[in-house]
């Protein structure tokens, strides 16, 4: 691929020395892809994305059908959309970082006792990335998704980090401002309105480091948007003595001053920074999980099975990422091909594609690592994702596959009702109409029975089939089956149906051809939920 290629002299610095002779074309062409979807919110048309990448549209058409099927997106109508799969190259980079699972409960009980956002960010070259958010539900509060990137020096973060860095690092700053000066190149920012030089309202950054080196603490005044106030922490490393991650609270100035975080907020975060430094300290050295398996196998078949359309190259240079998590956080060349069932050969020149890219990292032991960037990938997409709009398109496929009206629903707190969430009708002349946000006595819907049946002893033979139908009982016609959908824990956070009329579907008929194809579609929905909530929570309503 050639060097001017916008994909590749835009994404990294070192894009503009060109590509390794080794790198993998294809899959540096499908990582400017993804990122160019993420920028825009998950979701772009194929000649939009042709502007966007400089690609011929031929070349966008066969990494979007390689990477619909692998699941990382969708291609519905004329877009092409994130599907939540792709969080899985996320959730490798997390689950080898280790710091969400050791700290994000303590992030979580911090906000809580303060009632104040909190979030947990590392460095990423001359930028903070958030890998935990702990938010309040509020109509005025932050809106950052774990993922996210912004320039260090309108952070509080930012000066904690940069009291570590070396001549080359504050180079690579002043080039970095120098270049984009209104910073365009973080797209979960608002741009600014004015160049971001040191002789603007800005406070200074080399001072704020300087100071920040002295106080062990560091403040955000409304440095990224008017209004919005932080007081951050680092988090060291016991062994090292340097920031692994950052702590901040963050809050607004109708509820703190920027000096009042100070002396309000402030102790109770070293408290909790100490007990996070302490959870460091004392974790247990964690267990490799399983890594990916059939990898290798899977993407040959792929190729045979659809042909030119699928880019063997992308595919397989995109699950090398996955290579990695917990237990695995660094790795050797031959661990990783072990791993994805890949020769050395084809592990080694993704990994070196991947380096280029900036999203894996070598070691001085010759042994690879993800970095940050890996959370460009689709993950801010999903970060505040809720079920609902993980179900939508799965409803909306089986609703088109079956002909007959789907719906998603959970059950009220007090148990005696549902309260549908999610919906796809059909355009039968007639069909069941499903408004998002009614309620049904829970008893009386197959929708209810499945999660009731869950919950207590009501309903065994629900419980033991695994499914419930409901024949005329809510309404003379109407006929329905539903399955339950599952969290990472195996509870039942929701169910979803498939209505039919009577005359059009006996019971019979929504068991042996309704209910396999329900089966299925709550199969893939609770995979979509497993892997969005491994590393942030999603609400089931």
């Amino acid at each position: 691929m050639p060097a001017a290629d916008p994909v590749l002299d835009t994404d990294v610095p070192a894009a503009a020395a060109g590509p390794p002779a080794e790198a993998v074309g294809p899959l540096v062409r499908g990582v400017g892809v993804l990122r160019r979807l993420t920028e825009a919110g998950g979701t772009l048309s194929p000649s939009a994305l042709e502007r966007a990448t400089g690609l011929a549209r031929s070349t966008v058409d066969r990494i979007t059908a390689t990477l619909a099927r692998m699941d990382h997106v969708r291609l519905d109508g004329r877009d092409v959309v994130l599907a939540p799969r792709v969080m899985e190259l996320g959730n490798s980079y997390l689950a080898a970082l280790r710091l969400p699972a050791l700290l994000g409960a303590r992030a979580d009980a911090l906000a809580d006792e303060l009632d104040e956002s909190v979030s947990l960010a590392v460095a990423d070259l001359d930028g903070i990335r958030f890998i935990h958010q702990a938010t309040r539900r509020r109509a005025l509060s932050v809106s950052f998704r774990i993922g996210d990137l912004l320039p260090a020096e309108r952070t509080g973060p930012g000066p904690l980090f940069a009291t570590e860095w070396t001549e080359p690092d504050w180079a690579r700053w002043r080039d970095r401002r120098s270049a984009d000066p209104h910073d365009t190149a973080f797209p979960a920012l608002p741009p600014r309105q004015t160049p971001a030089a040191d002789d603007t309202p800005l406070p200074s950054f080399p001072a704020r480091v300087e100071r920040a080196r002295e106080d062990g603490w560091a403040l955000d005044d409304q440095l990224i948007e008017p209004g919005l106030v932080a007081v951050s922490v680092p988090v060291r490393d016991p062994y090292t003595g340097r920031p692994v991650c950052v702590a901040s609270v963050v809050s607004h100035t109708s509820r703190h001053s920027a000096a009042g975080l100070r002396t309000s907020l402030l102790p109770r975060l070293r408290t909790a920074v100490a007990a996070m430094e302490c959870d460091l300290r004392t974790a247990p050295v964690p267990e490799p999980g399983p890594p990916p398996s059939g990898l290798a196998a899977w993407t040959t078949a792929s190729k045979h099975e659809l042909g030119r359309d699928f880019v063997e190259s992308l595919a397989r240079g995109l699950t090398v990422l996955t290579a990695f998590g917990a237990g695995r956080s660094a790795l050797p060349l031959t661990e990783v091909a072990r791993a994805t069932g890949l020769s050395r050969a084809t592990a080694r020149r993704a990994l070196l594609t991947h380096e280029h890219l900036g999203l894996v990292a070598a070691g001085p032991d010759r042994s690879f690592a993800l970095t940050p960037r890996v959370l460009d990938l689709g993950f801010p997409s999903f970060s505040r994702t809720t079920l609902p709009r993980l179900a939508e398109p799965r409803l909306r496929a089986l609703a088109d596959a079956l002909h007959e009206p789907t719906a998603l629903a959970v059950l009220t707190p007090d148990g005696r009702e549902i309260q549908y969430t999610a919906g796809a009708g059909t355009s039968r002349v007639l069909t069941v109409h499903i408004t998002v946000g009614a309620r049904l006595p829970a008893a009386a819907t197959s929708l209810g029975r499945v999660l009731l049946a869950d919950a207590s002893p009501a309903f065994p033979e629900v419980r033991a089939q695994g499914y419930a139908l409901a024949d005329e009982e809510l309404e003379s016609g109407l006929r329905s089956v539903a399955v339950p959908v599952r969290d990472r824990t195996g509870t039942a956070v929701a169910a979803v149906c498939v209505a039919t009329h009577t005359a059009r579907r006996t019971l019979e008929s929504c068991v042996h051809d309704v209910l396999p194809a329900l089966r299925t579609t709550a199969d893939r929905l609770q995979a979509d939920l497993h892997t969005a909530s491994r590393f942030t929570p999603v609400p089931p309503a």
